[in-house]
């Protein structure tokens, strides 16, 4: 080995000493200083921008970050935690599944989750109790026990503080009512006295009649389909409604125009005969009476083609039926805003207006009696009305579709309804319930009408272009009219019971007699 491989050579590290950055940055700063203070005296002044650029990007603001703020923050959520971890803890839930789920649903959470079991469930419901407070379960129930009241109280029929009119016309209706039902059972009760096969005897000569009616006349009654027939009281004459607008009465039997009522400007709905018309030592405000689809109710003497008088009142909802009380002083009106009308034509004003039904009214019918009226509406529901007190004492439920027609029995408790459900229902008004129902036709029932004395037969018409007659005490179908090429729109009998009438889509109607 030689001498120069012995000899190590070691490099001395160089060691750079750091002072204090904050005295370095200082200094450097202090120095800009001085040549930004020379330069401004020479020329142009140093931009902010180039200061910082200068200043190496070091950031000088004197904001700060409220770290303590979001600290506190975050330690008050941890707190609330801890203290809904705790009140988790020590409220109690009942260890029955189902009483759990029960619960649950009433808080509106899924009664199960997916691979939830029963203890799952409970520490669940606990946590819910924790978050929403323990009496949410209570809470809920009384705010649903609330909305089941609330829809009751809308359910129930509510009453009004009506006018003094309608005080006199209530005790004008009680004062009326009263010996004309004490009259009707007496009437009943010397029925019920004649012997069973006189009654009998005499239903079968009435059937035999009945089943051997046919067309006795028929006639083009207006350019438009005709939508109501109307027998005046002494069955001499016949009112008809139409499409057109025009209203006309017709001798009968032989159906001779004998007057035609202009006024309407639409679709005439109804036209009907005062009860008092024609009689000898009766004095009628009026003669007839109709309504149409604009709203318009019209009152009418046999001396004018023009209009004794509007009752204005119901525009713009269509009036649909009208109806004279028993007494001729008051009429009702059926109105599409989901009410009816009694109106008083001696005071000239409206004395009720009667809300119950949900949606439209539709017909109408007053007892023989005047003590009450019964309405149907196309809310597939029916109502009896007590005019002396404005309850409704009895509701009609049971049809499936519109109630279109209605009718009071002479024997003043049963009442008839025909529906677009293609049945006619009959009611007994002192059972409050549904004594039968007769699957009457293949098409709504249009209208039902019982017979005015006695009450032995019911006439039905309906869209499947007929009428039909029915056994009042069998429910048993008698005759069937046919002979309309369109739809049946209303049918009617003569009080004397001599003639049945029908008006058809067909613009015809149809006066049929025995043979």
């Amino acid at each position: 080995m030689s001498d120069d491989e012995d000899i190590l050579y070691i490099k001395k590290q160089r060691t750079i000493h750091y002072g204090s950055l904050e005295e370095q940055e200082r200094t450097r700063l202090s120095t800009l200083a001085v040549k930004s203070g020379d330069s401004d005296d020479e020329g142009p002044s140093v931009s902010a921008g180039q200061q910082v650029s200068e200043a190496g990007n070091v950031n000088i603001s004197d904001e700060y970050m409220e770290l303590e703020e979001e600290m506190n923050r975050d330690r008050q959520a941890l707190l609330e935690e801890f203290e809904r971890r705790k009140r988790a803890r020590q409220i109690n839930v009942s260890t029955d599944d189902e009483e759990v789920k029960r619960n649950l649903r009433q808080l509106g959470e899924p009664i199960c989750l997916f691979g939830e079991g029963p203890a799952d469930r409970r520490s669940r419901l606990r946590d819910l109790l924790a978050r929403l407070g323990e009496d949410a379960i209570k809470k809920k129930q009384e705010e649903e026990e609330e909305r089941m009241q609330q829809e009751k109280d809308q359910e129930t029929t509510w009453y009004h503080e009506g006018p003094e009119a309608l005080k006199v016309s209530r005790l004008w209706i009680a004062a009326y009512s009263l010996p004309h039902a004490k009259q009707r059972l007496e009437e009943a009760r010397i029925e019920q006295e004649l012997p069973e096969a006189t009654r009998t005897a005499r239903r079968q000569e009435l059937q035999k009649k009945l089943q051997a009616v046919s067309i006795y006349c028929s006639q083009i009654g207006d350019t438009r389909p005709i939508s109501y027939c109307h027998f005046s009281p002494d069955s001499k004459m016949l009112a008809t409604a139409s499409w057109s607008g025009l209203c006309k009465v017709w001798s009968v039997p032989n159906c001779e125009l004998m007057l035609t009522l202009r006024g309407h400007n639409c679709n005439v709905g109804a036209i009907v005969f005062h009860p008092h018309a024609f009689k000898e030592g009766e004095n009628s405000v009026c003669t007839l009476a109709s309504c149409a689809a604009d709203g318009s109710v019209k009152l009418w003497t046999m001396e004018s083609e023009d209009p004794l008088a509007d009752v204005e009142g119901h525009a713009p909802h269509r009036v649909s039926r009208l109806a004279f009380h028993p007494s001729g002083r008051f009429l009702g009106t059926c109105c599409f805003d989901g009410s009816w009308r009694l109106w008083d034509l001696e005071q000239c004003q409206e004395v009720l207006h009667q809300e119950g039904h949900c949606k439209p009214v539709y017909c109408i019918s007053y007892q023989i009696d005047g003590s009450v009226c019964a309405t149907g509406g196309l809310d597939a529901f029916g109502r009896v009305w007590d005019l002396r007190t404005g309850r409704c004492v009895m509701f009609m439920e049971g049809h499936l579709k519109s109630v279109y027609g209605i009718d009071f029995s002479p024997n003043g408790y049963h009442i008839a309804t025909g529906s677009e459900d293609n049945t006619c229902k009959i009611w007994d008004l002192r059972r409050r319930a549904c004594l039968y129902t007769i699957p009457s036709h293949m098409n709504l029932v249009s209208q039902v009408k019982y017979q005015y004395v006695g009450g032995n037969f019911i006439l039905t018409s309906s869209y499947d272009n007929t009428a039909k007659v029915w056994s009042n005490k069998t429910w048993q179908p008698l005759k069937t009219l046919s002979g309309h090429d369109g739809k049946v729109m209303c049918v009617d009998v003569s009080p004397d019971s001599q003639y049945i009438v029908t008006c058809s889509y067909d613009r015809t109607f149809k006066l049929w007699a025995p043979e």
